[in-house]
């Protein structure tokens, strides 16, 4: 299992973002979580098997309805000690 933390910035807050981005990693399997940041940034761990991976960050790159992704920034990290994908609340 393949995991990134990643970090969407733009206009990215206030226009369901996480919501989203919770149905796309079910949908893909992916576990991990999804929070807002105070900076106006959305964070992300996410782990799954490597395609799977891919069409989600391809997917973040465009977003929801209403946002405009202005850059992604993606670092390797370790899976998450728990299954499914959540929505935490706001760093």
């Amino acid at each position: 299992m393949a995991a990134r933390l990643i970090r969407i910035t733009g206009r990215v807050q206030g226009v369901g973002f996480r919501e989203w981005m919770v149905g796309k990693a079910q949908r893909l399997g992916i576990a991990g979580w999804v929070r807002n940041r105070r900076d106006g940034s959305v964070e992300a761990l996410l782990a799954g098997d490597e395609p799977s991976l891919g069409q989600l960050l391809t997917a973040c790159r465009a977003g929801p309805p209403g946002a405009s992704v202005s850059a992604i920034e993606e670092d390797f990290a370790e899976p998450p000690d728990h299954p499914g994908f959540l929505r935490l609340p706001t760093l």
